[in-house]
């Protein structure tokens, strides 16, 4: 069971209407092109398969905000502060009316990126780090939490290889760089030193994202069995 433990308030109240959640909230975490979705892809069917019924949520999947956030990031114009607040709003709405439906439901929750990317994001981005703990406060604390890990001159040609360098990505919105691979490299170190601080912070389970697909969901696997019902 999920426990009502919040990294801030409980700003909506929940703790007022139940104890306990029966579903299992499990984040995967790690910097574009790591692996993530790839892993959930290969969690999903083995975990229906052992009989728990899964849903997966995924930044820029809100009713309210996904859409107007890809349209308006589309543009490369999107200034900071309303990129973090339209993350913010994105991740509020799949909180209350993905996340903690499908956890009361009792199902296990695949989270593909947390509170702690869009943390990372905009502390690489200059955003106060108290404003942002106000912001995330009303977040539950993930039943576990597995950070995919990567050297960068192994992300580079992961990246190269899946679709290229993203603007957004390689943070040519905060001119780090002459063109997209000197921006990536530049952006892609800040996000990882924010990832390693947040790894202790946060206790996260690290997985060396160097290895094949296959061994880490092997891994993967072991580290969720315990966490399951009845597991």
């Amino acid at each position: 069971m999920t426990a009502l433990d919040f990294y801030g308030i409980d700003a909506i109240g929940l703790q007022r209407r139940e104890e306990v959640l029966p579903g299992r909230l499990i984040a995967l975490e790690g910097t574009d092109g790591v692996g993530r979705s790839t892993q959930i892809r290969l969690l999903r069917p083995w975990l229906e398969s052992l009989g728990y019924a899964v849903v997966d949520s995924e930044m820029t999947r809100s009713e309210l905000a996904g859409s107007g956030l890809k349209e308006a990031k589309e543009g490369n114009t999107l200034g900071t502060i309303t990129l973090n607040l339209f993350y913010a709003a994105d991740f509020v709405d799949r909180f209350e009316h993905q996340i903690l439906p499908a956890l009361r439901a009792g199902f296990i929750v695949l989270a593909d990126r947390y509170i702690y990317s869009l943390m990372a994001r905009a502390l690489v981005r200059g955003a106060d780090p108290q404003w942002l703990r106000s912001i995330y406060g009303l977040a539950l604390k993930p039943d576990a939490i597995f950070y995919l890990r990567v050297e960068l001159e192994d992300l580079v040609p992961r990246v190269l290889q899946k679709h290229g360098f993203d603007y957004w990505e390689s943070g040519m919105d905060m001119r780090l760089g002459e063109d997209l691979f000197e921006s990536f490299v530049r952006y892609q170190k800040l996000m990882l030193n924010e990832y390693d601080k947040m790894s202790k912070h946060y206790h996260f389970q690290v997985f060396d994202a160097g290895r094949s697909s296959e061994e880490i969901a092997v891994q993967l696997k072991q580290a969720i069995q315990p966490l399951l019902p009845n597991g």
